[in-house]
């Protein structure tokens, strides 16, 4: 590889980290091609996207990101998966390969700047998905309305009760 084609790649991958909202750092070491493919159509789906490169490589295109903090974890055979919308469903993807293939191990992430350990990104793949956040939300949100209607409604239906059963007992008297 001549020295335009890895200024193109750090070129790249600095672009890709500069939009990261999510990166994880993986060791793919003694993974089958077949495993890894299909790893990184179950990532497309969700709008991100698993690299390797050299990590001489890696390291040069994460300088003046918000991901400068993976530099150190670059050692080995490294894979970078790259999430650009919601950090939930990589994760939980990578969660699933990670118990899937033994071989498969993740290192560490950056969510939004912050570096987080592996515990972290179990965790955040426990978490429901953006969509389900906000059905819950705007369940939370009309429940509120309909409460105070209830409560609102509950004292003239009271009284118009006690003005029924006032009127029942003047009748059978």
């Amino acid at each position: 590889m001549n020295r335009d084609e890895k200024a193109a790649i750090v070129a790249e991958l600095n672009d890709s980290f500069k939009r990261a909202k999510f990166s994880v750092v993986a060791d793919y070491r003694g993974l089958k091609v077949s495993h890894l493919e299909k790893i990184r159509r179950e990532l497309r789906g969700c709008q991100s996207e698993i690299r390797i490169a050299k990590n001489t490589l890696l390291k040069r295109a994460v300088t003046d990101t918000s991901c400068e903090s993976l530099k150190d974890d670059f050692t080995g055979t490294t894979a970078i998966v790259t999430a650009y919308d919601d950090p939930v469903n990589p994760a939980k993807i990578l969660a699933k390969c990670a118990e899937d293939y033994e071989k498969f191990e993740l290192r560490s992430a950056v969510l939004e700047g912050e570096k987080i350990a592996v515990d972290k990104i179990v965790a955040l793949s426990k978490l429901p998905s953006k969509e389900i956040l906000l059905g819950q939300l705007l369940s939370v949100m009309n429940g509120v309305p309909t409460a105070l209607v209830r409560v609102l409604s509950g004292v003239p239906r009271t009284f118009l009760y006690g003005l029924q059963a006032i009127k029942e007992k003047k009748e059978q008297a």
